[in-house]
This record gives C-alpha cells, sequence and structure tokens, in this order.
C-alpha cells in the first residue's frame, strides 16, 4: 500500500504515523465505516456509526480503533480522542442532511467517500470485537470475514439504504444478508430499518446467531435460540436522537461479548442510550459516569 494511501492517527497521543505496519495492534473493539458530516438547521457535526460507536466503546474502557474514509479537510481532532483511526483519504465526506418532523426523520445524501474493502484493512490490528457499521453502502460484505474468530457485531442500516439522484434517502432490501447473518455473533437494527415488518425480522432471526431489534422509545426486541424477549427502555426527555441506535450498538456488543448474556446487555444498552437522547449530537455519547450507573443498576 503505498504511503500517499495509507494514514493512521493515534488520537490519544497526538501522533501521526505513515509507511508500513510492523508492530501488531491489539484492540478491543474496532469499528469500520464512514464518519459522515451531519447537517441540520444549515450548521454541520460529526456523525456516523463509526464516530457514535467508538465513542461509546471508548467510554466503556475498551482499546478503540476506526476504519474509515474522510475528505482531508474533515476535523477530527477532539471527535475520536483515544482512539486509533486509519483514515483514507476521499475526494468528499459522506454526509447527510437529517430533517427531523412529527412524520419521524427524512435524509438527504450529499456524497459518499470511498468504500472499505478488505485490502485497506491493517495487517497488524487485532480485535476482539469488530463492528461493521456501513451508513451509505461504504463497507465491502467481504469484511465480515478479515477477522478471523473475532466476535462480529453488524448494524446494517447502510446496507438496507438506497438514494435517488437528488440523494433522497429511503429503505431498501438487504443485498448479501445470508453470509453476513450467518457469520455475525449480533445483529442490531431498527424498527425503521425494516420499516416495521415483522415477518423480515423473524427471517432474519432464523438466520443469525443474535438479532436485536431497536424500537426508540419503546426499548427493543432480542430474538435468540427461538426465544424473543421485549425490553423497556428508561423513559427520559428526547433532545436529539441522533446515533442512539450506534451508542446501543457498541454497548450490546461490549457487554455481551463480555458476559455472554443477551438479556443482561440489552436492559445495560437501553440504559446506556437512553441517557444518550437527552443531549445532542455526539455530546449524547457517554461518559465513565452514566456506563457505571447503568452497570449498578443490573444489581438491583
Amino acid at each position: 500500500m503505498s504511503l500517499s494511501k495509507h494514514q493512521q492517527l493515534a488520537t490519544s497521543q497526538s501522533l501521526l504515523v505513515i509507511g508500513h505496519w510492523s508492530l501488531v495492534i491489539e484492540l478491543d473493539y474496532l469499528v469500520i465505516g464512514h464518519v459522515t458530516r451531519d447537517l441540520v438547521d444549515g450548521a454541520f457535526t460529526v456523525g456516523g456509526t463509526a464516530s457514535y460507536a467508538a465513542r461509546t466503546a471508548r467510554a466503556l474502557g475498551c482499546r478503540v480503533g476506526v476504519i474509515t474514509s474522510a475528505s482531508p479537510d474533515l476535523d477530527l481532532n477532539g471527535v475520536l480522542d483515544g482512539v486509533m483511526i486509519t483514515r483514507f483519504p476521499a475526494a468528499t465526506t459522506t454526509t447527510f442532511r437529517n430533517i427531523y418532523g412529527t412524520d419521524g426523520r427524512r435524509q438527504v445524501l450529499h456524497g459518499v467517500a470511498e468504500t472499505l474493502v478488505p485490502a485497506m484493512m491493517p495487517p497488524n490490528w487485532r480485535a476482539k470485537i469488530v463492528h461493521l457499521g456501513p451508513v451509505a453502502r461504504e463497507c465491502d460484505p467481504a469484511l465480515v470475514d478479515v477477522f478471523g474468530d473475532a466476535f462480529v457485531g453488524l448494524t446494517p442500516q447502510g446496507w438496507m439504504r438506497r438514494w435517488d439522484r437528488a440523494g433522497r434517502v429511503s429503505c431498501c432490501q438487504w443485498e448479501d444478508a445470508e453470509p453476513l447473518l450467518a457469520r455475525a455473533d449480533a445483529v442490531v437494527l431498527s424498527d425503521e430499518d425494516v420499516e416495521g415488518d415483522e415477518a423480515l425480522v423473524i427471517r432474519y432471526a432464523a438466520q443469525t446467531r443474535l438479532l436485536v431489534v431497536t424500537q426508540a422509545a419503546m426499548g427493543c426486541t432480542v430474538y435468540v435460540a427461538g426465544q424473543a424477549r421485549h425490553f423497556p427502555a428508561p423513559a427520559v426527555p428526547e433532545v436529539d436522537p441522533t446515533g442512539v441506535g450506534d451508542i446501543f450498538a457498541a454497548a450490546f456488543f461490549v457487554r455481551l461479548q463480555q458476559d455472554g448474556d443477551p438479556w443482561t446487555a440489552a436492559r445495560f444498552a437501553n440504559c446506556v442510550a437512553a441517557h444518550s437522547v437527552t443531549r445532542v449530537g455526539l455530546s449524547g455519547t457517554p461518559g465513565p459516569e452514566e456506563v457505571a450507573r447503568c452497570g449498578r443498576g443490573l444489581e438491583g
């Protein structure tokens, strides 16, 4: 891989390393997907599953890495502090305009960065948890097999989106779902992703080890081993729901990988995600105090 194509930023040490890979990097949590520019009311903030999930995993005490693509002018300083980043340059950063109304969220896509493929994966990175988090079809499905026996978590929303020439985003069928579901250790999607199609949810649940469907303020339903259990979310005043599904997923994957109990993981992730909607944007990602409080809540 040429030097112009490869950049690794270790923000925890404010160190830019450019060159060939040598030392093995052991990560607890690796998220692969685009960081984004999210436009609301003319202003923008950094977003994307990669940002929300990485910050959440970091708050949970994980050593975190991100593999992404964005234009060089996107400033990630202060956004992913303490996270190791492999960032591939692109002509544009994936950009969404989010429009919230009484009928939910509408999105318009204004550009997409580079596709992330297996050849881009740093050969010396190892991870306990690999989270494939596409937002705009940017993750090559072949990535699911790159990291050996790592725990693989999927948030497939970006494979379940299409957009027209004007960039208007709508739901679509998830292509190549079956092999991805078969490999995944856990899959988290929203009822919005499947447009409330319960038959589709049941079909996906039968094809994977564990499926979680998040249901906004109502909480989530976990499907595993032929069982389905609903877990209500704590009631909180909602300020901004952006990124809540990614925060839930990261909390769920980490807890599940640690103790193997999907019911406990769901209760924990519900708690962490509920607090996130009380703040705006990335400020909604949890702090250590919230994580600890949600952990203590499981003991009651």
